[in-house]
């Protein structure tokens, strides 16, 4: 009866173990969306190394779109490769950033190879013109509209993390 009980403990006691660590070890990794200051994940998108992605956003003065393109490094950093925009003005750039091409294209200024390596983005979705969006996929077919999943105006931290299926069940999985 003792031997019993012990393997009935033993049994429940790793399979409590095995449902732990499936469900709380970080596994995916995803550009999240925390709201600011905070470790509240507000939204995520699944993602690899390599993996690119652009942010587009209305410049609130021209109202014209302002692109921001992205990649996902392998030590989860965020690297900024490139920039488009359509006029010089307040807050763009006028010349080139350091080791990178300035470059005019199809009425259009870039920013190419620009080499901007961060931890995370902090951000702010637009409150008077919210026309942020993410773009992802190897053409950039994918399309996410900020005002979708954020309120006019929030403010939140991006980051490339590992997300365990604890988190990601209590998160929003942005879609397109």
């Amino acid at each position: 009866m003792l031997k019993l009980v012990q393997k009935r403990f033993i049994i429940i006691f790793l399979l409590l173990l095995a449902l732990s660590l499936i469900l709380f070890v970080p596994f995916r990794t995803a550009l999240v969306f925390y709201k600011e200051n905070t470790n509240h994940i507000e939204a995520f998108l699944p993602t690899e190394e390599g993996d690119s992605f652009q942010i587009i956003f209305t410049h609130s003065i021209h109202l014209t779109d302002v692109v921001e393109i992205y990649e996902v490094l392998p030590d989860h950093s965020i690297k900024q490769n490139g920039m488009i925009y359509e006029q010089y003005g307040i807050g763009m750039p006028a010349n080139s950033v350091e080791g990178g091409t300035l470059e005019y294209e199809d009425g259009k200024i870039h920013i190419k190879d620009m080499n901007r390596v961060f931890p995370f983005i902090n951000l702010r979705n637009g409150k008077t013109v919210p026309r942020h969006r993410l773009v992802w996929g190897d053409q950039n077919e994918h399309i996410a509209w900020f005002k979708d999943y954020f309120e006019p105006g929030a403010r939140f931290t991006i980051k490339i993390k590992n997300l365990s299926l604890w988190q990601l069940l209590k998160g929003v999985k942005i879609r397109d």
